[in-house]
């Protein structure tokens, strides 16, 4: 089968995800920045409201690159210890998400090690600081040792469809590696064809629309879920 990710930002866009079917949510704040952690209330009220979807948690202190100071990783490993205390008490699997990079563009290994520890055994992702290494492959390898569980990666691209060779090949080394996830412009009108073109088993996107409040504000659309799940349907039980 082919996993569905939708990336929300609220627990009303959490809620029509699992509606519609979604396998997994990535929980966000400030989506118009890449992501970044979201309040303690906002993951606290997701795991008592949700039933059946899977949570992942973006631990992430900013917007912009992902090389971050030593006051920045004590931010972001008191929140991944945060998120490891409500994730024992919570009904439905939930999992942390983060990357951080050194100023050569290699992946961070004392830094990662450092929150997968504090994770204490809650799964690890690494969010799309994986394309902005400088080599992909070398990161990949970093992250198999790392015990990494999944990377969200467009193969470096700009979009999942246009890295779609990066990925065929990022998926070839699944066995006995990280599960490779596929965002970046994923739409109801090239996922499958992403999908048969990868490889992947897994794929993350955004299924917003603008709000009704004619504010610029975008609510995730639970049709667009809907209709992704409709083009995977058959690589989907």
């Amino acid at each position: 089968m082919t996993l569905v990710e939708i990336c929300v930002d609220d627990l009303a866009g959490t809620l029509a995800a699992e509606s519609a079917g979604a396998d997994r949510v990535e929980l966000c704040a400030n989506l118009a920045e890449g992501g970044t952690t979201p309040s303690f209330g906002l993951i606290a009220r997701v795991l008592e409201s949700v039933t059946t979807l899977g949570v992942q948690v973006m631990i992430r202190p900013r917007g912009g690159d992902f090389v971050h100071s030593a006051s920045e990783l004590s931010v972001m490993l008191a929140d991944v210890r945060a998120v490891r205390d409500l994730a024992t008490q919570a009904p439905v699997p939930v999992g942390l998400v983060f990357g951080v990079l050194t100023e050569a563009g290699g992946i961070d290994i004392p830094a990662m090690r450092e929150l997968i520890a504090a994770a204490e055994g809650v799964p690890a992702t690494c969010h799309k600081a994986f394309d902005a290494a400088r080599d992909l492959f070398a990161a990949h390898d970093a992250l198999t040792g790392l015990g990494v569980v999944r990377i969200l990666t467009s193969g470096g691209a700009a979009t999942a469809p246009e890295g779609a060779p990066v990925l065929r090949e990022l998926v070839a080394r699944e066995p006995g590696g990280p599960v490779i996830l596929a965002g970046g412009s994923v739409r109801v009108a090239n996922v499958a064809r992403l999908v048969a073109d990868t490889g992947v088993t897994e794929v993350h996107l955004r299924a917003q629309v603008p709000g009704p409040r004619g504010d610029g504000g975008l609510v995730t659309d639970a049709a667009l879920v809907r209709g992704v799940i409709a083009e995977l349907g058959a690589t989907r039980p």
